[in-house]
């Protein structure tokens, strides 16, 4: 897919608002997109009629190779998380194909990453409400937190804070989401597959 040099990226971590959602697994998304805030020096702050925090900014090299970014974070709670979404993507005219969604991901490994355009939405809400919004031909950068262990259900274990085991490497994996969705907009799909997908 081809999309105008020019046209705006739009990265959306998704997550749950509130403190004490913070270091839940479904925010992993969050997370993430707030180490890219921190890389690019900007801060947070509420987008006009939109519900949603965003950040403008810029990756890459400065000048010729660098891209212009907006990162989002939803205020909508997760279910909910295509409404925001959507009206950013107006608002900043961003082609379809310019929109990346940084999820937690159930059907792979915990901190193991996998980058990909459209698909289903593997019973992951907040993608759900993506693709009802706006089609699925987005991507997302997938961040492995694996199964719940033994009878626990999904939506507990999605809403449990990592385990003090994974903290431990947590801020490697975040970091690493991060530069890989850094290399999705500066190098595309198929090298940035070719480098974290591993």
């Amino acid at each position: 897919m081809t999309t105008d040099a020019s046209a705006p990226w739009l990265i959306v971590g998704l997550g749950n608002p509130g403190p004490e959602y913070a270091m839940n697994r479904h925010n992993v998304g969050f997370m993430v997109a707030d180490l890219l805030a921190g890389r690019m020096g900007g801060r947070f702050k509420r987008a006009g009629k939109a519900q949603a925090q965003v950040v403008e900014g810029r990756v890459g090299p400065p000048g010729v190779g660098s891209r212009r970014v907006v990162l989002a974070k939803p205020m909508s709670f997760m279910n909910l998380s295509g409404g925001p979404v959507n009206a950013l993507r107006d608002f900043y005219k961003v082609p379809l194909g310019n929109v990346v969604a940084v999820h937690d991901e159930l059907d792979i490994d915990y901190g193991v990453l996998r980058l990909k355009l459209g698909g289903g939405d593997n019973g992951h809400n907040g993608l759900k409400s993506m693709t009802k919004a706006m089609g699925a031909e987005y991507h997302r950068v997938r961040f492995g937190i694996g199964r719940p262990p033994g009878r626990m259900q999904v939506a507990d274990f999605v809403l449990k804070d990592f385990s003090s085991a994974e903290r431990k490497e947590l801020d490697y994996f975040v970091d690493r989401a991060a530069d890989a969705v850094e290399a999705l907009v500066l190098e595309g799909l198929e090298r940035a597959q070719g480098t974290y997908n591993s």
